[in-house]
């Protein structure tokens, strides 16, 4: 995830890092060539002249712009939620962490220390279930090794190790260490778990509908090399570079629509899902005085 702030003006013409350019620049130097080709010939296709009114262009332009602004809207929604549903996360393992070190009373802090760090492995199992990764390093540093080996050919692992806290504040409510009200309290922090985690998972495994995506990507591409044909007679030298201008801002929006609605990749404009685990890890593990290192803040514009 690209974070930075806007920086003057003509930096930002030459920024790299973050911009879809690099996955359409193939795409925008074939239609320039194109255009080129087109400008050559002046119109003609085996001699057969190409008359396209501009007007058109205006027309079919305008409704191509409002598809794409529900797409747009569309993908960033699926986004946003993403990232409500991982800042929720954040408060509620925080508030999780701080109820059961203030309401379980019996157990030594190592053991209360030990449910914590369950709590940070659920995030970390969460995050790679999304990512389609093992990340057993986390599960390895932060489980017993009779949990890792309960995980091993289990699909669905953060659930399991719900089920693992969910045995833990059983077994406290049974030693007498938690009372009714307390056990309630808790089961509803799992409840919010659970439901985070459902959330996540209708987002990955229910993409925008591909029709739309093929309608979309179809017509923009279809736009852009017929666009030269009516623009070659009003703008002379100039189309090529009007014609590239013009594709690279629908191009470059449909590559970002793409993008964004699957909010839980790796790529830069992704959600930074590994900063968000660690910042929940050194938070809790502070709240149990667990001995950690010292968060470090990232040295570059990109978060992962």
């Amino acid at each position: 995830m690209i974070v930075r702030q806007c920086t003057n003006w003509l930096k930002m013409l030459f920024i790299w890092r973050g911009s879809v350019l690099k996955k359409i620049i193939v795409q925008l130097f074939t239609i320039t060539l194109f255009s080129l080709a087109i400008y050559f010939f002046k119109g003609k296709i085996f001699d057969y002249k190409v008359h396209l009114n501009p007007t058109i262009f205006t027309l079919i332009g305008l409704a191509l712009a409002i598809f794409m602004g529900f797409c747009n809207t569309a993908s960033y929604d699926r986004y946003w939620e993403g990232r409500k549903l991982w800042g929720l996360l954040v408060i509620e393992t925080r508030s999780l962490t701080r109820q059961i070190l203030s309401l379980v009373d019996g157990p030594q802090n190592e053991e209360k220390q030990k449910i914590v760090r369950m709590i940070s492995a659920f995030c970390w199992s969460l995050n790679y279930q999304l990512r389609n990764k093992p990340g057993k390093e986390h599960l390895s540093r932060l489980l017993s090794p009779e949990q890792v080996e309960k995980l091993n050919g289990k699909k669905f692992i953060p659930s399991i190790i719900l089920g693992f806290i969910a045995d833990w504040i059983k077994e406290q409510n049974r030693k007498g260490n938690i009372d009714t009200i307390v056990l309630t309290q808790l089961d509803h922090q799992l409840n919010q778990f659970s439901s985070i985690s459902g959330g996540c998972e209708r987002i990955l495994n229910t993409p925008l509908p591909f029709a739309y995506s093929v309608l979309l990507h179809r017509t923009v591409y279809f736009y852009c090399f017929w666009l030269p044909f009516g623009l070659v007679d009003t703008l002379g030298w100039m189309m090529p570079l009007i014609v590239g201008l013009i594709s690279y801002t629908f191009i470059a929006l449909d590559a970002i629509i793409q993008e964004i609605a699957e909010p839980f990749g790796e790529e830069e404009n992704d959600l930074a899902l590994n900063t968000i685990c660690r910042t929940i890890e050194f938070s809790i593990f502070e709240q149990a005085e667990i001995p950690q290192e010292e968060l470090k803040v990232p040295d570059s514009y990109f978060i992962d």
